[in-house]
């Protein structure tokens, strides 16, 4: 039976040998550079991509919350970071999954420092996180004495042990990457060496999936965490990290009604499904996602431009090529490659494969 055969709702279709190709490529650019490759699992959240993502030497992941964590923790990972300022409310929960995982967390202040300081019974690493001109979170570069504050306070505990400096230039989305690379490289280096005497088996990591796709100077950079990578997406195909036969996951979704007069098809798949991600097209309308054409091997992408204009909670409208519209009927599924595959992965909570098995996401109930 064909996978299409089990599609009657929107469903997140995942290519995995597109998704084994982009952790095959990301692994051996690490490994070209003598650096370690800790993919930010955010974007999967699963522990089946887990488990290929470690025939590919991969031994560490990183996620964005405690809960997603929790739900990676227990599948033989050495450690698991949390790269989000850390949230003190949490850090019950953080020694309960320290006492069976290894686990390292991101500290930005005194005050979060100082509690886990005085709280944890379990070990517990910590990256500072760096900020070199993103301005979205992180200890300027150049604030030594901010850093040597939070280190201060972990030195009176045996559980909360520094393990390095973390920098996330996610400005690399919206500006010139490589003038962005040469601050990241230059906070980071300056940054080991004032404070590898102190500390000499620190290690420095930064991640992003447009830098860490297209840059090949990471200087004296120990280890490379993007996440996005592992599914690609439009925006990213838009940047420039990779082409459009690169994005792993479709979403089906069926046609509900043809309106040939206006080039437009309705589709059940909405925000609900995609998340609202945009981006803006050339003639000044908005692109939520671009049509392929499904088929029992996977998708073809046209070239016709068919692409969904609007969304709402459950709707989507496809802009319609001729072509399209002498194509398709109602009740056949087309497919949408997605603006942001994270966002539209944590939407759907499961993937479906193209041999008609379903992937776990921490979000959904099917394993």
């Amino acid at each position: 039976m064909s996978y299409l055969d089990q599609i009657t709702s929107p469903t997140l279709l995942l290519d995995e040998k597109i998704c084994r190709a982009n952790l095959q490529k990301m692994a051996d650019k690490a490994k070209r550079h003598g650096m370690q490759l800790i993919p930010h699992f955010k974007t999967a959240q699963s522990h089946k991509i887990g488990n290929w993502a470690k025939e590919y030497g991969i031994t560490e992941i990183t996620t964005s919350s405690i809960k997603m964590a929790e739900y990676l923790s227990g599948q033989g990972w050495e450690r698991i970071h949390i790269a989000f300022p850390f949230n003190p409310l949490e850090a019950d929960r953080l020694n309960e999954i320290a006492s069976s995982q290894g686990m390292s967390v991101q500290l930005i202040n005194t005050e979060t420092a100082q509690k886990l300081a005085d709280t944890l019974t379990n070990p517990v690493s910590f990256f500072i996180e760096i900020d070199a001109g993103y301005g979205r979170t992180g200890v300027d570069s150049k604030d030594y004495l901010g850093i040597q504050k939070i280190l201060d306070i972990a030195k009176s505990s045996t559980n909360l042990n520094f393990r390095g400096f973390y920098l996330h230039p996610g400005h690399t989305y919206y500006g010139d990457i490589p003038s962005i690379y040469e601050e990241t490289r230059e906070a980071l280096s300056r940054l080991k060496k004032e404070f590898k005497s102190q500390y000499p088996d620190l290690v420095t990591r930064t991640g992003d999936t447009p830098g860490c796709s297209v840059v090949e100077d990471f200087g004296d950079i120990d280890q490379l965490g993007p996440g996005n990578f592992v599914f690609y997406d439009l925006m990213q195909a838009y940047l420039g990290s990779c082409s459009k036969s690169d994005i792993a996951v479709a979403m089906a979704v069926p046609v509900v009604d043809i309106k040939k007069d206006r080039k437009e098809i309705l589709v059940h798949g909405g925000g609900v499904h995609f998340a609202k991600d945009v981006l803006s097209r050339e003639d000044g309308g908005k692109n939520f996602g671009e049509l392929v054409y499904l088929n029992d091997d996977g998708w073809v992408i046209p070239e016709d431009g068919s692409h969904l204009k609007s969304i709402s909670q459950e709707h989507g409208v496809l802009k319609a090529s001729d072509e399209l519209l002498n194509k398709v009927k109602v009740g056949d599924v087309l497919g949408i490659l997605p603006i942001h595959s994270c966002m539209t992965a944590d939407c759907m909570g499961a993937y479906l494969t193209l041999d008609g098995k379903w992937v776990d996401h921490a979000e959904g109930s099917k394993n």
